[in-house]
């Protein structure tokens, strides 16, 4: 490993949650998990209430479609975590608010099969075996298979033919399950994980690189992946992106307002949707694809993050339409913003940028030691 990242950053092993927040550079960062990935207009209205009374006002979009309350002070936490579970956004215990990891696709219905699973899972969550909680569910059976490329260990999907499946994540088959039959198929799925030392790897897929999953939950290969959503209008529904997951209260306010809007879907890549919207766009937010913004990802950054050096999203928001393709600027080498490889991944190191083409912030560098004042075009670097 180059000693352009041997300042390692401290890797917690977990996500922040309600009642477990992480303590940030601007204060505690409070994670709350939507029901159903939906928020009514009246708990939107709310939450931005609480973002401007306990936070730094503004809500984070993250990377598993939660949202985040930046900049509580500790003496705060207490009455927050109160008015959140007023708004019913809060589960009874800490242990199952922390587990409860849960992808859900944006044109689920009440009462559908995406519905039917994600009350069955909630039922389920409490008595299975302890997980790490980075640890996650997808419910990937809407109309297109929109959640594969989202963070999940535990995945249900359709196949070719539109059966249900359960599917390891890293495995590319999974096994034939019904309704009824999914949740015992879920348990013993988990069972098998923990049994076989997969708390030690982490992640499911991590942990199939050195434990074969059993050939009974191999029979059949799931639908392909649906394209990615993109903004814009899709049937009643006004698809909107938040560049790089902030959603400011004001903006968000109006969004909310705007006519028809019957509630708000949050989705993976810092889109949500406003369901029954008239409107075409909403200030602040991208409405139409091709945005260069949504191609560009940073993380919060300095001061905000304590294990951060530099500042991000303004040098982000400077190079996101000079450079062609995929562009991270990430504060550390834990890549926080995006986990996956980027056409330019800039990796803050003592209050400059090392650079990797094609790769992740914790990959050996093409160059190292760039001043952010003068970095323009990161395509001639060497």
């Amino acid at each position: 490993m180059s000693d352009a990242v041997s300042d390692a950053p401290v890797v917690q092993g977990w996500c922040p949650g309600a009642h477990r927040p992480m303590m940030s550079g601007d204060g505690l960062v409070v994670r709350v998990r939507p029901f159903g990935a939906t928020l009514s207009v009246a708990q939107g209205r709310a939450l931005c209430a609480l973002a401007r009374r306990h936070g730094n006002g503004a809500l984070d979009l993250t990377s598993r479609a939660n949202l985040q309350i930046r900049g509580v002070a500790a003496p705060d936490h207490p009455a927050l975590l109160a008015e959140l579970a007023a708004l019913g956004l809060l589960d009874d215990t800490p242990a199952v608010e922390g587990h409860r990891n849960v992808l859900m696709p944006h044109d689920w219905q009440a009462g559908d099969q995406t519905d039917r699973l994600h009350d069955a899972l909630l039922h389920t969550l409490p008595g299975l075996p302890a997980l790490p909680q980075k640890m996650g569910y997808a419910l990937d059976t809407g109309a297109g298979a929109w959640l594969a490329g989202g963070s999940a260990d535990f995945r249900f999907e359709h196949d070719a033919t539109g059966g249900l499946l359960l599917r390891a994540d890293g495995s590319p088959l999974g096994r034939a399950v019904t309704g009824s039959t999914a949740m015992a198929a879920l348990k013993d799925m988990v069972t098998w994980f923990v049994e076989t030392g997969g708390p030690d790897a982490g992640r499911m897929r991590r942990h199939l690189l050195k434990t074969p999953l059993p050939d009974a939950w191999q029979d059949r290969a799931p639908r392909p992946p649906a394209a990615p959503s993109t903004p814009g209008r899709v049937g009643d529904c006004l698809i909107l992106g938040a560049p790089f997951g902030s959603l400011p209260v004001d903006a968000l306010e109006a969004a909310l307002g705007l006519p028809g809007v019957r509630d708000m879907r949050l989705m993976l890549d810092r889109l949500f949707c406003l369901r029954g919207a008239l409107a075409d766009s909403a200030p602040g937010f991208v409405s139409v694809p091709g945005s260069a913004l949504l191609r560009a990802h940073a993380c919060p950054g300095a001061p905000l993050c304590p294990q951060a050096t530099v500042e991000t999203r303004a040098l982000a928001r400077r190079l996101a339409d000079r450079v062609p393709g995929t562009l991270h600027v990430s504060g550390c080498a834990k890549g926080c913003a995006l986990a996956r490889p980027a056409a330019f991944t800039l990796t803050g190191r003592n209050g400059r940028f090392d650079l990797v083409r094609d790769g992740v912030p914790w990959d050996a560098p093409d160059a190292t030691g760039l001043d952010p004042d003068q970095i323009d075009d990161l395509t001639g670097v060497t």
